[in-house]
């Protein structure tokens, strides 16, 4: 049998053979099998496919998308946005009103919070993410500074409170979504409400008719379908504050998930096998390239390894379109006739650099261990 054929059925053996998995009482699975659950959430929700890291800006239906309970169905006639809580006017707007307002286009790239939670062992049970939480889109908005400042914040006022229009049940408790930012976070620049992606309104799963966008964030930051913010006196501590935390166990509280770790991600080079995903490239010079991001930090440094991470060389960076968007890198690689693990590693300004393997949390978030693309060179 010709050795790519061999090393295809290899890693459809590795993907096959599972054994049936018992979940612990902990909300952890034993095996990566993938419950009926998670096979559910994983319908609804959707990755970005990793073909789409060839785009500095990403298509709105290639976007990755994280829908927490269900999409509200919203007619932009009746709609309003309330300002409120602890302010000196309390202002309810129209799509129009917020449109009125000056307003600014920013790229951000955006991920969620559990991007790569799938790799986690044992995998905490919810959205079994990949790798591919994650998409690059041009924001048009409001910048919510300005609006803050019409209505006119007291003193007493802490944080701000967002309130989305979808609804659910989570924790044995029913929800709505709702997220806070301290005042500091909330007035910075770069945070706006957002009507348009790409240049298009919002289309009814990216949050239509506005959305908040703070960028440099996990996704979980930039509550949709806005309804209402609220001025408030103590910091906020409710469902979704509380569940996005790095912890061991549920009985921790944890260090809150807030800013987006340094990651990098290869564009999968060659064809793909159907069933696993591995790569087929032809023997010769190739072209690596990739994406790498790191919130609010810059990325400094790329790193490449061809020998699933022995030795590493240095990428060549490309320009970013925005300080809160992805950077392009590239490599350049004579590959060998054989089997490969490619590799790909990131360092921000504040000299982090992706670990290897990741450290467990309890519900899979801040996953940002280096990318790794198996390759058979024919």
């Amino acid at each position: 049998m010709p050795l790519i054929l061999r090393a295809i059925n290899m890693f459809r053996q590795d993907t096959i053979d599972r054994i049936p998995l018992v979940g612990d009482g902990d909300g952890v699975w034993k095996d990566d099998t993938i419950s009926p659950e998670e096979l559910q959430l994983a319908f609804r929700n959707r990755g970005m496919p990793l073909e789409g890291l060839a785009y500095p800006i990403t298509p709105a239906g290639m976007h990755y998308l994280l829908t927490h309970y269900d999409i509200p169905y919203v007619e932009e006639a009746g709609w309003r946005l309330r300002i409120g809580g602890l302010v000196n006017k309390p202002m309810t707007l129209t799509l129009a009103e917020i449109k009125q307002r000056p307003k600014v286009t920013l790229p951000v790239t955006m991920e969620c919070a559990g991007n790569g939670r799938a790799h986690m062992k044992p995998r905490p049970i919810s959205q079994p993410w990949l790798f591919e939480a994650i998409g690059t889109a041009e924001w048009t908005g409001a910048p919510l500074k300005g609006i803050l400042r019409e209505a006119g914040l007291r003193d007493k006022a802490v944080e701000i409170l967002f309130t989305g229009l979808d609804r659910g049940i989570e924790g044995q408790t029913p929800q709505t979504y709702q997220r806070s930012l301290k005042i500091t976070d909330a007035t910075r620049d770069e945070v706006i409400l957002a009507y348009e992606m790409n240049g298009a309104p919002l289309q009814p799963q990216h949050g239509f008719p506005a959305r908040l966008i703070v960028p440099g964030w996990y996704g979980m930051t930039s509550v949709k379908w806005l309804r209402d913010i609220e001025a408030i006196a103590q910091p906020f501590d409710g469902y979704q504050m509380q569940s996005y935390s790095y912890r061991q166990s549920k009985q921790e509280t944890g260090e809150r998930v807030e800013l987006i770790r340094v990651r990098a991600l290869i564009l999968p080079p060659g064809v793909p096998d159907f069933l696993t995903r591995a790569r087929v490239i032809k023997s010769g010079p190739v072209t690596l390239r990739g994406r790498a991001w790191a919130g609010r930090l810059g990325v400094s440094r790329v790193e490449v390894s061809v020998d699933g991470g022995d030795k590493w060389a240095e990428a060549t960076l490309e320009q970013q379109v925005s300080p809160f968007a992805w950077r392009g890198w590239s490599y350049q690689w004579n590959a060998a006739p054989g089997r490969h693990g490619l590799c790909v590693r990131a360092t921000d300004s504040e000299m982090n650099t992706q670990p290897m393997e990741q450290d467990w949390n309890i519900q899979g978030m801040g996953n940002n261990m280096a990318h790794r693309v198996d390759v058979i060179v024919e």
